[in-house]
């Protein structure tokens, strides 16, 4: 186990808030307006955010911070902290018809600001040390493993090339972490499960009790989560989004595990917990109903258990 690896673990996440409904007392005043609590908008792709640049497959380092408060990490273990990471993939269909860098939609749907509040947030309520900069990662790229941590987000026209096939397996049987999220209805599910099978094709997704310690780490949830995206909510006042076609109302949690039983991939179906982090401020009853007591308690949850287990 590299020291790396020991650091994150040794720094497990402190049990410090109450479950579910308790945690809206643990947000501050939202500093800042306009979208979200740290204001701004959803940056043009393109420019800093568009393109591979010159970072080994990955974005350029988020210059606009979004308006979420930066913090400091330790001079002396710069880089033995929790670092979100996301997926960057191919796909077909939709807005981001085989595209890697840029264009909207799949892989880059609600970047960057989910990936900074729920960074910002981490850091705030946990005792685990976080990067204040998410970043954007290829399966291929040789820094994989510096990334414990796997998000993979809108996989519904998800298209994986055979190295990149490789790479995750290796990836999650030597102790990484996969969590995939926001994706409706049947069609989506099969592209996905199409495609995952490539990568553990002896491996079945099962469906996740309530009693797992994935949803009662931290949290103890009454519930297994299902999240809108704030306009579908917004629209219907309805949990799921029926626009994706038949399967689109039931959530699922699904995992594949190990030999030796150790989660690896959480499958996140009929649920948009990225929404719940990325909507803060833009409206209230949203915030306080998705992101509050369902969105930020069922994520840290996952990332508990991703990096203790």
């Amino acid at each position: 186990m590299s020291r790396r690896r020991r650091t994150i673990l040794g720094s497990a996440l402190l049990a410090a808030l109450a479950a579910g409904a308790a945690l809206s007392q643990e947000f501050p005043g939202m500093p800042g307006g306009g979208r979200g609590p740290f204001g701004g908008g959803r940056p043009p792709f393109g420019g800093p955010f568009g393109g591979r640049g010159p970072f080994g497959g990955r974005r350029a380092p988020l210059d606009d911070r979004r308006g979420v408060p930066d913090w400091d990490v330790l001079d002396r273990f710069p880089e033995d902290v929790f670092t979100f990471a996301r997926v960057r993939y191919g796909s077909y269909g939709g807005r981001g018809w085989g595209r890697r860098g840029g264009g909207g939609g799949g892989w880059e749907t609600d970047w960057p600001d989910s990936d900074l509040n729920f960074s910002y947030r981490l850091q705030q309520l946990t005792s685990l040390k976080v990067n204040p900069n998410p970043v954007i990662v290829d399966l291929t790229d040789e820094k994989l493993f510096d990334y414990p941590f796997l998000y993979m987000i809108e996989p519904g026209g998800l298209v994986f090339e055979e190295e990149e096939v490789v790479a995750l397996r290796r990836h999650l049987l030597n102790g990484g972490f996969l969590m995939v999220d926001d994706f409706w209805g049947d069609w989506q599910y099969e592209n996905f499960e199409r495609e995952i099978r490539r990568v553990f094709p002896d491996r079945e997704p099962v469906e996740l009790p309530l009693e797992h310690p994935v949803f009662q780490c931290v949290y103890k949830l009454t519930e297994r989560p299902q999240v809108p995206s704030m306009h579908s909510w917004l629209e219907t006042g309805e949990t799921w989004e029926d626009r994706h076609g038949p399967g689109a109302r039931e959530v699922h949690y699904k995992g594949i595990s190990d030999d030796q039983g150790r989660l690896m991939v959480i499958i996140c179906h009929n649920t948009d917990l990225g929404d719940g982090w990325e909507r803060e401020g833009e409206d209230p009853s949203y915030f306080q109903e998705f992101a509050v007591k369902k969105s930020y308690p069922m994520g840290i949850n996952i990332v508990t258990y991703a990096m203790t287990h």
